[in-house]
């Protein structure tokens, strides 16, 4: 519902879970020493520019990549950042591709609900194995948002709804190990365990307006930067960082959370 949110690194190799600090470190004068002593901090020409973000205390790149609706991997790339694990209290970050205008206004985008199975609501996985499905197309990562339709990633009774001071996205009941399913063909951009209150979590990227996160897993099935079909295992459930077993699952758009059941089909 959170901008995984690579969601991060300059190098392929360099593990993107958070340590269990903020890696935020904070430059300002202390003592009394003159402002003007201190180095400038990266990207500080470009504070309050659209399409550029100024870190807070407490944030780390996952946070900023599942809030500015952007994979942390590219983050890191984008900035120039050789330790995606060390970023700075009022550094200023690009959080929207080069090249891409950041004041431009992103047309209307309307994803269609999967219609809800007749005889049973819960998601059934595709065939991943069936390579001659007729019309089938090759996944690239990323959907066109007019060919994007979510399904329900599990199949358990709702706990808690949608709110958007307490609750970023919807709960969903169920068994430890119950198979966690990709709500749409995507692009996985987090896979761990950095981002506080999520636990074991997976974010998909599905193209340049929506990511879908599922969190408190027992384990992930997938890697970052892996690409993965609409009903495809990518988690198995349970109660990591959380008072219950349960799914919590996200919608963003553009890094926004909004209301997962105004995209999942009615059941």
């Amino acid at each position: 519902m959170a901008a995984g949110l690579c969601l991060l690194a300059a190098c392929s190799t360099t593990s993107l879970d958070e340590p269990g600090r903020a890696p935020v470190t904070d430059r300002s004068p202390r003592n009394g020493s003159a402002s003007a002593a201190v180095t400038p901090l990266p990207g500080q020409e470009n504070a309050g520019k659209p399409g550029y973000y100024t870190v807070r205390p407490g944030d780390t790149l996952t946070r900023i990549g599942l809030e500015q609706g952007q994979s942390p991997r590219d983050l890191a790339r984008w900035n120039a950042l050789d330790n995606p694990h060390l970023i700075e209290v009022g550094q200023v970050l690009r959080v929207v591709p080069p090249g891409r205008d950041p004041v431009a206004v992103s047309p209307g985008v309307t994803v269609t609900p999967v219609p809800a199975p007749a005889t049973d609501a819960r998601v059934k996985p595709r065939n991943l194995n069936d390579k001659t499905v007729e019309g089938a197309k090759p996944i690239t990562g990323l959907v066109d948002a007019e060919e994007l339709a979510f399904a329900w990633p599990v199949g358990g009774a709702l706990l808690e709804r949608f709110d958007e001071t307490r609750n970023k996205g919807v709960d969903i009941a169920g068994k430890a190990g119950d198979p966690v399913l990709a709500a749409a063909d995507g692009r996985v951009v987090y896979a761990g365990a950095g981002l506080r209150g999520y636990g074991n979590l997976v974010i998909l990227k599905h193209n340049n307006t929506y990511l879908t996160a599922y969190a408190h897993n027992q384990a992930l099935m997938v890697k970052e930067d892996q690409t993965v079909r609409q009903g495809q295992k990518i988690a198995e459930m349970g109660s990591s960082d959380a008072d219950r077993v349960k799914l919590h699952f996200e919608v963003r758009r553009q890094g926004k959370p909004v209301d997962p059941l105004k995209f999942l089909p009615s059941r």
